[in-house]
């Protein structure tokens, strides 16, 4: 399971901390009050019809699970001057994913990026303008190091596949071959390692995902390219010791294991997803 990752961004001097959990990204309705007041406002745009037309048309197309019936009841009591609605209420009562309610230091309202913009608008159109703009900005940033991160491992992944296939050349293809038959000795050895690595070969791969473009190596991840990148060096020097396809692709696999349980236990690793 993704860790929950938190970051920051300066709007208009005031911090406001978004929780990425899930592939989705979450930004503090507590921060951003902080400029305007306390935490009375959210609760008073909590209880505003619109407010809450919106958040019941949000859930319905994101959360498959979003109980109708006690969204009606909320609802019909929405612009009574006994109508209080809090996140924890909101969230408790409808199974809401949208908006999380916390408690501790470190805790406070957070809402869906898409609910938050929306909140902004409600605080200043200029506040939400500037909200966007530094979000946007915190996600192009990632990206570019996630990117970094990606192509760095790729280069050094085809950097040892060259090591790799030299090591072929000299121990696995005999004297005087075609070069149909290089291409067919290379697909093997290439095989081995995904066998070793991800279980099937390259064909199986494109089998069960015949829509998608490219191979099984395009969509490996960050951990993976890592394994990958050193089982190549690794075989390459099982080559040159003469060792049999099936001892080096017993050794391989059990390597492949071996570091992809400490790469998933990695902290560092973590951080750069």
């Amino acid at each position: 399971m993704q860790k929950e990752k938190k970051s920051t961004i300066l709007v208009k001097g005031n911090t406001i901390t978004i929780l990425s959990k899930k592939s989705e990204d979450f930004i503090s309705l507590t921060d951003m009050v902080k400029s305007f007041g306390d935490e009375t406002i959210i609760k008073n745009w909590l209880r505003n019809r619109n407010t809450v037309e919106f958040l019941g048309i949000w859930e319905q197309i994101n959360n498959p699970n979003f109980n109708l019936v006690e969204f009606d009841q909320i609802r019909k009591q929405t612009g009574l001057n006994s109508f209080v609605l809090s996140a924890k209420k909101w969230i408790t009562a409808t199974g809401a994913i949208g908006l999380i309610a916390s408690a501790g230091r470190y805790g406070g309202t957070f809402a869906h990026k898409d609910i938050a913009f929306e909140f902004g608008s409600w605080l200043s159109p200029e506040f939400k303008l500037y909200l966007i703009k530094e979000f946007q900005r915190l996600k192009e940033k990632e990206q570019k190091l996630q990117s970094l991160e990606w192509n760095l491992q790729r280069t050094l992944s085809k950097i040892n596949y060259k090591i790799h296939t030299d090591a072929i050349k000299e121990k696995l293809i005999p004297v005087k071959v075609t070069k149909e038959q290089v291409s067919i000795l290379y697909a093997n050895e290439a095989d081995l390692l995904n066998i070793a690595l991800f279980g099937m070969i390259a064909k199986e791969w494109k089998e069960q995902n015949p829509y998608k473009e490219g191979n099984i190596r395009d969509y490996a991840t960050l951990e993976q390219l890592v394994v990958l990148s050193n089982l190549e060096s690794i075989n390459a020097v099982l080559i040159h010791n003469e060792l049999s396809q099936k001892e080096r692709l017993l050794q391989l696999n059990s390597i492949a294991i071996t570091q992809m349980k400490s790469l998933l236990a990695n902290k560092q690793i973590k951080k750069l997803k």
